[in-house]
């Protein structure tokens, strides 16, 4: 089979490593991928196509005869490459536009969350800076400010203050930082974040093993929300029981309700989701692979993702084995990040690096490796517990030097 991964990062990296796995593949290509993608995999080659130019990508995936299309980032799928797939007979893993929407706008979410009764934090919608401070004024802090489109994983804030809250409203109504658009705010909901990623086709939903990823920037939950810092998977915290609850009230009634609309989803359904008193509750949801979550549930996963997205494809409810261990993977980010990032930084010591290290943003200049993008590589270990994973990844991790990158140093901490 030829597999086409579309994406550069971190996600794609993972997907094509465990891609690189299967049997049935024989070539991946990857658009646009990265040099960190092909160094240790030689099925996998770089295709110089953006990931949200669908027309180029379809123009690609039928003369070289692409197999099976997955989707990196949400862009896409937000933008309908599905949908321009499926017009042309290709094969592709993802949400149509339609059911895109679940990511694309948090309003269209929590609008299905209201009419099917799934379990979610109190709202209200604002276009009208005013109006927003208002409300937030009469309800308090702290509470959780949305952007309601896309806004690549910055556009969710938790205001801990009236003044950070102003601040928020002001960049996303009177500024526009992301573009025009309304915000979300919610009651603020208390409880360990979880992330809960599935195969969906139809009504078939097929849970992943839980994740838990850390946004802040720095230490102690401190700073800006990034795109996300680090993560591990399984979460001691979270029991069996409590997914079998949120596959029941949230996962499979999302599915459920898509087909009911007329959108029946088929893709990644990422929960991120929060354990209340009462309960599992719905803080946001993602329509593709998680990032940097994908960076540890892959590696964890036994069963071959290719043959379970074929099998689910066709009809079929695959049974999914998953490794003992637990793994942690830790991000190196590149100063500045998340409002800016350094470029072009040299880094030294991965050579002396033996375990799995996922390329977030990096380059290659004449063998030597370079920072190129906000978050800079994903470096993970393994092990029987929390403690011995996370042990594993930090000892590889301070054999990385660049003077221009940082990480925290607490991932998993709060789980021992």
């Amino acid at each position: 089979m030829k597999i086409l991964i579309t994406g550069k990062g971190g996600r794609e990296h993972a997907l094509a490593w465990k891609a690189a796995q299967s049997p049935l593949v024989s070539k991946i290509y990857v658009a646009p991928g990265s040099a960190g993608m092909t160094c240790n995999l030689p099925q996998v080659q770089r295709v110089p196509i953006n990931d949200t130019d669908n027309a180029a990508l379809v123009h690609f995936a039928k003369t070289e005869q692409v197999d099976l299309t997955l989707v990196g980032p949400e862009n896409a799928l937000v933008n309908g490459i599905v949908d321009d797939f499926r017009q042309e007979g290709l094969s592709i893993f993802g949400p149509c536009k339609a059911a895109a929407q679940l990511e694309g706008s948090k309003l269209f979410a929590k609008q299905l969350m209201d009419k099917y009764g799934i379990p979610t934090a109190r709202y209200a919608v604002f276009s009208d800076y005013e109006q927003a401070l208002s409300h937030v004024q009469r309800e308090g802090v702290p509470i959780v400010i949305k952007y309601d489109g896309l806004a690549a994983g910055k556009g969710v804030v938790v205001a801990q203050t009236e003044e950070e809250a102003v601040l928020t409203l002001q960049a996303m109504l009177l500024h526009s930082r992301f573009g025009e658009a309304k915000v979300v705010i919610e009651e603020f909901l208390q409880g360990p974040e979880f992330s809960l990623m599935a195969l969906v086709h139809g009504e078939t939903v097929v849970p992943l093993s839980v994740a838990q990823d850390h946004k802040r920037a720095f230490d102690g939950d401190k700073g800006p929300n990034t795109g996300g810092m680090g993560a591990y998977c399984p979460v001691p915290i979270i029991s069996q029981k409590t997914i079998e609850q949120a596959v029941k009230t949230i996962l499979q009634p999302v599915a459920t309700a898509m087909v009911a609309e007329g959108n029946p989803f088929t893709g990644i359904l990422y929960g991120g989701l929060m354990l209340t008193n009462a309960g599992p509750k719905v803080i946001e949801f993602n329509v593709r692979f998680g990032d940097p979550e994908t960076e540890v549930v892959l590696p964890r996963m036994k069963s071959d993702l290719i043959q379970t997205i074929l099998d689910l494809l066709n009809g079929k409810k695959p049974i999914l084995e998953w490794h003992e261990d637990v793994f942690l993977g830790v991000v190196l980010a590149s100063a500045g990040y998340p409002e800016m990032a350094t470029k072009g930084s040299p880094i030294e010591g991965l050579e002396n690096v033996n375990n799995l290290v996922f390329h977030c943003g990096t380059e290659n200049r004449d063998g030597q490796w370079l920072t190129n993008g906000g978050r800079v590589l994903f470096v993970t270990g393994k092990g029987k517990d929390v403690a011995a994973a996370r042990e594993n990844a930090y000892m590889a991790v301070e054999q990385i030097h660049c003077k221009d990158i940082f990480y925290r140093r607490d991932i998993g901490i709060q789980s021992l």
